[in-house]
């Protein structure tokens, strides 16, 4: 395995592998409560840079992308060395914000934990909501179960 702490292994559904590490761990042997928001936050910027947009995009006129909502369902530990599969999908679009799905499987296919990341499209000049660009709808879109309900 590639000794790289995330690494991004597959585009649809869009998967991040991440190795827990030791120092990611608390004295009993676990991964801390903290970094689960530490992997999620990473498979999510590494899904931000595969569909071009987020903080490094470079786009010109871009909106900015900052978190409304953010939430974790834990289902096991993870002892160091635990290596899991965080599989981000969209979920629902609504005019300003959406949803970014995060299921965290291990090897044996068990549910790590789950979560939502929900961005709002801001403009960065004036710092308020604006709608969702056109062309990032579009890509969102390519990346939304065929069964998930799309709000406008």
């Amino acid at each position: 395995m590639n000794e790289s702490v995330e690494i991004v292994v597959g585009h649809l559904p869009f998967t991040v592998r991440r190795s827990v590490r030791w120092m990611d761990c608390d004295p009993a042997g676990v991964a801390f409560t903290g970094r689960f928001s530490e992997y999620l936050l990473g498979a999510v910027m590494h899904f931000y840079r595969h569909i071009g947009w987020g903080p490094e995009s470079g786009r010109a006129g871009s909106v900015g992308l900052p978190c409304k909502h953010m939430a974790l369902t834990f289902n096991v530990s993870l002892p160091p060395n635990t290596v899991v599969d965080i599989c981000i999908q969209v979920g629902a679009i609504r005019e300003r914000s959406f949803d970014l799905l995060a299921n965290a499987y291990l090897s044996d296919g068990r549910l790590a934990f789950e979560g939502v990341f929900s961005p709002i499209c801001i403009d960065p000049q004036v710092r308020c909501g604006v709608p969702v660009p056109k062309a990032l709808r579009e890509v969102l879109l390519s990346h939304q179960p065929a069964t998930e309900e799309v709000q406008p």
